[in-house]
């Protein structure tokens, strides 16, 4: 295991990048609500402070100007991945759709994550396109948020895929990610894991 060089301080009494554990026990021990992670390299600390996770979402509140609902979906039978989804924009009608599949044989090992996360990087890609500076994602798979701030590590083809797209792709634009509950009707979400299905061949 890699050792910790660096500790970033999400929320503490001083919200930074600390060199000691010492350091970083200094303003968070007996801190409520301290938020902080240790990591081996300052990139994946500066990637942890600069992310954006605006928590969960359950269909109630009115959405940003420029949002993204994605889904993964997994064909046991064939091996075949995919996502889907769309992009909102309020300049552009109707909204953008997100979808598509693959076979690599690695990344399908990862059943529907793989859709999950080609999703996401597609919604970013076509933000990036066509010069937005700011979009938030809708997801119902935690890796999505997770992997990029190195809150999980990294470990196969497709995570490791995913942290070098995003790595490229987040000075480009500002992302938000929100959390929703999967199949609990809201109508974003529905409509991303139906087109999802449909790119593996899964659609009723």
């Amino acid at each position: 295991m890699a050792k910790n060089n660096f500790y970033a301080v999400k929320n503490g009494r001083n919200p930074g990048i600390y060199k000691t554990w010492d350091e970083c026990q200094k303003n968070t021990s007996g801190f409520s609500g301290a938020v902080f992670k240790g990591f081996p390299t300052l990139e994946e600390a500066k990637a942890y402070m600069e992310f954006e996770d605006s928590g969960k979402w359950d269909g109630a509140l009115d959405l940003p100007d420029v949002y993204a609902f994605t889904d993964g979906s997994f064909n046991a039978t064939t091996g075949v991945y995919g996502f889907g989804g769309f992009l909102h924009y309020s300049q552009v009608e109707p909204d953008i759709e997100i979808r598509g599949n693959g076979c690599d044989p690695d990344e399908a090992t990862s059943r529907n994550v793989a859709g999950e996360v080609h999703g996401a990087v597609a919604a970013i890609e076509k933000a990036v396109e066509l010069g937005l500076s700011e979009l938030t994602i809708y997801y119902d798979y935690e890796g999505v948020a997770k992997w990029p701030t190195g809150l999980w590590k990294a470990n196969k083809k497709i995570s490791q895929f995913y942290v070098e797209k995003y790595s490229a792709l987040k000075d480009k634009i500002h992302v938000k990610f929100v959390h929703v509950n999967a199949h609990t009707g809201i109508p974003g979400n529905e409509a991303a894991d139906a087109m999802a299905k449909e790119e593996v061949g899964l659609s009723k």
